[in-house]
């Protein structure tokens, strides 16, 4: 049975057809009351062989963990789900239709599907930005008392010169709440970022990119996760724009015209990257030089996303190749070609 869905939090729409008998028909399925999941469980009693398509969207793990019932799970591309569409006519119930014909002619742009894993990294990344925001506020707290502290404000000192600041009733109950948020969030992150480090060290690939400067143990665990394996890019540059950091174009008429970053890929994979690279041109020479040229040339914030790009590329030939890093390697489109050995002239 092939089945196209249109999936939304609460609900999916469902059209589908079944090879043998020939019989289709469409269906409206609810999440909440558990009809959903009811209904795919039936089919499997019943020991028909399932194929689903739907868009890649979010608020479906649950969903995919149906897979479970030894259904196939096709995650198609919405980009290229919305080229196929030629009326100008769109619904819940003519989407899954898109889907299920699509489907049916071996036209089905799938796309592939990193492991769950990848997504508990979440956690600690929205914990860490939540604990910047606190900061950020303690720090405008100082400011305004005409204090300029920096990064001295969270050493111990600096804490207890914050904490005898005489301030308005509000602002010392601010104070007080923002400090004691920040004491619970610590630890957790600290047991978050120890977590991150263990699994690193059990995958001998994240182990091999953490020799590169400026990769730590979460960008390093990341890389491996989004990236799934190197196999499925033929050449470095398609990193960069599986990642989302090539410029996006429009151009015609022999003019060109580029615009900013594409950002069509994982969002936390780009962040961690421009970190990396940031850091890498801090303790690294021939970083650090690289990355002021291109800050001279063009500006800060387009040389710090050209820094992470070419990040991106190397950690994708070392992983491909199997080395750790060292500083006489160059990589480039002929890695792996008769006469070089990992990918060097």
């Amino acid at each position: 049975m092939l089945i196209g869905v249109d999936y939304h939090p609460s609900f999916q729409q469902i059209a589908f057809f079944e090879e043998e008998t020939g019989e289709c028909g469409e269906q409206e399925l609810n999440h909440s009351d558990g009809q959903a999941e009811k209904f795919y469980r039936d089919l499997k009693e019943r020991g028909i062989c399932v194929r689903v398509g739907m868009e890649a969207t979010g608020y479906s793990r649950w969903f995919e963990r149906l897979a479970e019932l030894d259904f196939e799970i096709w995650m198609g591309d919405p980009a290229e789900i919305k080229a196929k569409r030629v009326k100008k006519q769109k619904n819940d119930r003519n989407d899954a239709r898109l889907l299920l014909r699509l489907m049916r002619e071996n036209n089905f742009p799938q796309v592939w599907v990193p492991s769950p894993e990848n997504r508990d990294l979440w956690h600690r990344h929205r914990l860490v930005q939540m604990r910047t925001r606190i900061m950020n506020q303690l720090q405008a707290l100082a400011m305004n008392e005409g204090y300029r502290w920096k990064k001295k404000l969270f050493s111990e000192q600096g804490r207890a010169q914050l904490e005898k600041l005489t301030l308005a009733p509000w602002a010392s109950r601010r104070r007080q709440e923002l400090l004691e948020l920040l004491d619970r969030m610590n630890p957790t992150i600290e047991e978050l970022t120890g977590a991150v480090e263990r699994e690193a060290k059990k995958r001998p690939e994240a182990m091999w990119l953490m020799t590169h400067p400026g990769v730590g143990a979460l960008t390093a665990l990341a890389y491996v996760l989004i990236i799934g394996t190197p196999t499925r890019f033929e050449r470095g540059k398609q990193i960069g724009t599986y990642v989302g950091m090539i410029p996006s174009e429009d151009s015609s008429a022999r003019r060109q015209r580029l615009g900013h970053i594409s950002k069509q890929g994982n969002s936390l994979l780009r962040f961690l990257l421009v970190e990396a690279a940031q850091a890498a041109a801090r303790i690294h020479p021939d970083w650090r030089r690289r990355y002021m040229h291109l800050a001279m040339r063009r500006h800060k914030s387009i040389a710090k996303v050209a820094m992470g790009r070419r990040l991106a590329v190397r950690l994708y030939w070392m992983w491909r190749n199997g080395c750790e890093y060292s500083p006489s390697l160059e990589f480039g489109s002929y890695a792996g070609q008769l006469g070089t050995g990992h990918g060097v002239k």
